[in-house]
């Protein structure tokens, strides 16, 4: 059946040229509506039962804060990554530590998105913040931009320019986004379909919500991270996972040309079953890699655990440091004194008997200001992300 362009074009100048800006239809997808065929219903159930995998892989999981800890640091390094950051999840990691960078301005970058992400959930799970919506996504806009590039770029307001995508000015871009003026009423209609009932199970409402604010395109900058968020926060919002544990960005950062053709499949043809079967299948990819990672992050700890045990330098100030460690794999003597709340000598034993058991790693070299990292935990999750 063929379909309709899911939208208008509006013709708007930008700067001194003529370009047809597109607007899109609300959602859902109508003329003809989005049909899930059996092919798509088949893609929908693999992914489907990828989450409930990666709840149970979860659900294994000691402490939540600790797993959430490096997943929600890994998804920041690769979203920046897709927009050319170069910063490296050990790179933030070291700078957390130590609050010393080797690329400055990247890890910015970097932990404005863990600030946004966290800013984001703490609000809509709250029974007085923010619901998810126009607002709160701005609010994420603002901590995402904060002190970084594109900190004069409007951080926290809906764009008041004319943008577009792709080329080396308005004439030839790839895709110009709605004009200056239906931007706020196109975010309103997408909160309203957020927050209303359609028939449409919500893991395909996910990736539609996505489609529809990166065609928005509502800022001047960050809107694929927070587009990428936005995902996280509806999986969350929608009860598919008990924690939010699902982050899109390695899967598409490995088919990044494709989610882009997708993306303009949509605009330009309303290929919305395309879309969805890409979606769907970067679910199922993201949620299966969050399995392994899980399964071995969690086999690792109890290994280190039975290895520390076995060692002869082993006190309980080193076991209550190997239990911190998910939450802060790389750290200093001063860092580790107040982790454990006690003295130099105690931690330095810590620190000591963790390195003979071949847990911790010195990594700088030096007598002084040592840095140490939990090598092995550190391997498996910064996998796919240099």
């Amino acid at each position: 059946m063929a379909r309709k362009t899911p939208g208008t074009y509006r013709a708007t100048a930008i700067a001194g040229e003529q370009v047809r800006a597109f607007v899109p239809s609300p959602l859902p997808p109508a003329d003809p509506p989005l049909v899930l065929d059996e092919r798509l219903t088949g893609l929908l159930n693999a992914a489907m039962a990828a989450l409930d995998r990666l709840n149970v892989a979860g659900a294994m999981v000691p402490s939540p804060d600790w797993f959430l800890y490096g997943f929600v640091r890994k998804e920041a390094v690769i979203s920046s990554q897709i927009e050319g950051t170069q910063a490296t999840l050990e790179d933030v990691l070291t700078y957390e530590a130590t609050e010393q960078a080797r690329r400055p301005e990247d890890v910015r970058e970097v932990c404005n998105y863990v600030e946004a992400l966290t800013y984001a959930r703490r609000q809509f799970t709250r029974p007085k913040g923010l619901p998810l919506s126009t607002r709160l996504l701005c609010e994420a806009h603002k901590r995402l931009m904060k002190g970084a590039r594109g900190a004069n770029k409007q951080p926290g307001r809906l764009r008041r320019s004319q943008n577009w995508i792709g080329g080396t000015r308005p004439g030839n871009a790839s895709f110009v986004p709605p004009p200056v003026d239906a931007v706020p009423d196109a975010m309103t209609a997408l909160e309203r379909w957020i927050h209303g009932d359609d028939e449409l199970p919500p893991l395909v409402r996910a990736g539609l919500a996505h489609v529809q604010f990166e065609t928005i395109h509502p800022f001047l900058d960050g809107n694929g991270r927070i587009g990428r968020l936005l995902i996280a926060l509806l999986v969350e919002q929608w009860g598919l996972l008990s924690s939010p544990l699902l982050y899109l960005s390695l899967a598409i950062r490995r088919r990044q040309q494709e989610y882009y053709d997708r993306l303009s499949g949509v605009r330009a043809d309303g290929d919305w079953e395309g879309w969805t079967a890409f979606f769907l299948e970067c679910v199922r990819e993201t949620a299966d890699d969050g399995v392994s990672v899980t399964q071995r992050l969690f086999a690792l700890l109890g290994e280190h655990r039975r290895k520390l045990l076995r060692s002869t330098g082993v006190t309980i100030p080193a076991v209550q440091l190997l239990e911190q460690l998910p939450m802060h794999p790389m750290v200093t003597l001063p860092r580790v004194i107040e982790l454990l709340d006690t003295t130099k000598p105690t931690a330095s034993k810590a620190i000591n008997a963790l390195r003979e058991a071949g847990v911790l790693r010195e990594t700088t070299g030096k007598k002084r200001d040592r840095v140490y990292a939990y090598h092995d935990y550190l391997r498996v999750l910064t996998r796919d992300t240099e």
